[in-house]
């Protein structure tokens, strides 16, 4: 039998039973296999895969949408991978504009790297920001505050959801209740009974992820993050927006350095909705 042309292959919608198979092609690309995250996009988003016959994924991406269900304020585009032995043959361009099509009139983001950002410019996406990633074991030192942070509970998520919808400009519920069970801490920060700010740490490899990090000021996330650093033994890896400057040089101050930076870039609209002022970290770069 003839072996199908990339091009012929059809592009199919990805489950919780593509877990195994999306880990497989991160590693593939030399990335983390990263299953824990890719559960939380498989679950909260929509997966887009294409098969390839040999077995496993030829590419794979996520859209995760936020806000109502028919229509949505927001589709964050994440893991566009594309396997090695199958690179550099258009397979990714068709994956993204199938995607694309399939968003019609809904604006999208996404966090490029420098690698991928050339094909997402050619789509039509423009760079309106950046963000940075930072790794490390955070080092506490004298007068570090954690005042006004304690863990979420179950009666927390409501008010946790309302302020963060109007911190990023879009319902997150689906994402955000889904935090107590994919996280390994949940904390908020909060003043005179209410909530000012919350972060979450979550399992990646070796690693703890802080995100989201959703706080009213500099200080809150400085608090926020302290009080996650203190109670784990893991390095932590998070992704700042570049323009809160203060947080990235008290994070290189408390021993993170700076691994990469990711261009913030969007299609169909010109700055993401929200309060950036506010949105310190996203949930993973790969859903915002």
């Amino acid at each position: 039998m003839p072996t199908p042309s990339l091009d012929s292959l059809p592009i199919r919608r990805l489950t919780l039973r593509d877990l195994t198979a999306c880990a497989d092609l991160s590693e593939d690309r030399g990335w983390p296999r990263e299953e824990h995250k890719w559960g939380l996009l498989l679950a909260a988003g929509t997966g887009y895969g294409v098969d390839d016959p040999d077995g496993g994924l030829v590419a794979a991406c996520v859209v995760t949408e936020y806000g109502p269900g028919d229509r949505p304020a927001l589709a964050a585009i994440g893991m566009v991978l594309v396997a090695e032995r199958h690179a550099r043959r258009g397979v990714g361009r068709r994956l993204m504009r199938h995607v694309v099509a399939a968003m019609g009139t809904t604006p999208l983001t996404l966090h490029a790297t420098p690698f991928g950002r050339p094909l997402y410019e050619q789509l039509g996406f423009k760079v309106i920001g950046r963000s940075e990633m930072l790794r490390g074991r955070f080092v506490p030192s004298g007068g570090l505050s954690e005042a006004g942070t304690r863990a979420a509970t179950a009666e927390d998520l409501p008010a946790i959801v309302r302020f963060d919808e109007d911190v990023f400009g879009a319902d997150r519920t689906h994402v955000v209740t889904r935090l107590p069970a994919f996280a390994d801490q949940l904390r908020v920060a909060e003043e005179d009974g209410r909530i000012t700010g919350y972060a979450a740490a979550w399992p990646n490899m070796d690693t703890h992820v802080v995100g989201p990090l959703i706080a009213r000021d500099t200080g809150t996330a400085r608090a926020l993050l302290a009080s996650l650093a203190a109670r784990t033994d893991r390095p932590l890896r998070t992704d700042i927006d570049v323009r809160h400057e203060e947080l990235l040089s008290w994070l290189k101050a408390h021993g993170l350095a700076p691994v990469a930076r990711n261009a913030v870039m969007t299609y169909g609209i010109t700055e993401l909705p929200g309060d950036w002022s506010r949105r310190f970290a996203p949930v993973t770069v790969a859903a915002t």
